[in-house]
């Protein structure tokens, strides 16, 4: 058993690692501001007599004692880090100082959560981890792309400077049940819109691609990335390499749900990247990691987590 600690811990990502972890018989620590995260994701958790729940910022100092830290606390929806991009910003950047100080106190290995979108909008395909992104410094995306590139920054600087026992995973576009019903992500969108018989948006042409891992594979990832032997700081890519364009995506989606929603198109927003694939060969040689979850049964579990909250009236 290692005490633990999960920053971000009631959101889509966290909540999930906090059930792996006690699964495996750790002691864990759930810490979220309650920003995008909810208590509805942790609820089930809450009787359990290894798991604690702690409302704290990232951006304020922490003081426990923990063996692990998985830095997951960040807004990861544009919808959600553009709403106050400033502390969008200070939660990458002041949460990964605060976290990795912390980890430096007690001697505990940490892994920072980073993004694929450090790669902006790339011009290698697919990305590679020795690639180092095209990203607009100022844009709308900037608060998360370059909080998230200053955050690796800092983890690297600190691993050279203090010897900390550092994993940097880039997470690649993951869906699953708990996603949040409005975060503005294709998956959630897709799925909300064909569930209450709405017209799915496709913004562009609908030829930009995205790959999907489900949340299960990524988990299952990031736990191997944290085990791993020492030295080995990454990063490494966590994704699903198997490419869809978002027609293929949202003809997937309403033939699974069913209804007579129509595709409507939109213009592309701005900063929006036209391919995102990880080249997982990393993963794949270091973790021993692929992701096994098809895209069909990965939605049907999700549409399915969606459908309920429907109905229990809780995706308003």
């Amino acid at each position: 058993m290692k005490r633990i600690l999960v920053t971000g811990g009631a959101g889509f990502l966290g909540s999930h690692l906090c059930d792996r972890l006690l699964h495996d018989g750790h002691d864990v620590l759930c810490v979220d501001n309650f920003f995008t995260g909810s208590k509805r994701n942790v609820a089930h958790l809450l009787s359990h007599p290894y798991f604690e729940l702690m409302r704290h910022d990232v951006t304020f100092p922490l003081y426990v004692e923990v063996e692990r830290i998985f830095n997951l606390a960040c807004p990861a929806s544009p919808v959600h880090y553009q709403h106050d991009p400033v502390q969008t910003t200070k939660t990458s950047v002041h949460g990964a100082i605060n976290m990795l100080g912390l980890a430096k106190r007690v001697k505990a290995r940490i892994l920072q959560a980073s993004t694929s979108e450090v790669y902006g909008d790339p011009e290698v395909h697919p990305q590679i981890e020795g690639y180092w992104g095209k990203v607009n410094p100022i844009g709308i995306r900037s608060c998360y792309d370059e909080g998230k590139r200053c955050a690796e920054t800092l983890f690297f600087d600190y691993h050279r400077q203090h010897a900390l026992d550092i994993k940097v995973v880039r997470i690649f576009n993951t869906y699953g049940p708990r996603m949040h019903p409005n975060d503005g992500r294709v998956v959630s969108n897709f799925i909300m819109q064909a569930l209450r018989g709405e017209d799915i948006t496709i913004y562009g042409d609908g030829s930009q691609t995205r790959s999907f891992c489900y949340v299960d594979d990524l988990i299952e990832a990031i736990v191997r990335m944290m085990e791993s032997e020492r030295g080995f700081t990454g990063p490494v890519n966590i994704g699903n390499p198997v490419e869809h364009t978002m027609l293929e995506l949202a003809e997937k989606v309403l033939a699974l749900v069913g209804g007579r929603s129509k595709l409507v198109y939109r213009p592309l927003p701005s900063d929006d990247p036209r391919q995102r694939q990880p080249d997982i060969g990393v993963a794949r040689g270091q973790l021993g990691w692929q992701p096994t979850v098809a895209l069909e049964d990965g939605l049907k579990e999700t549409i399915g987590y969606f459908r309920r909250l429907l109905q229990d009236g809780a995706a308003a």
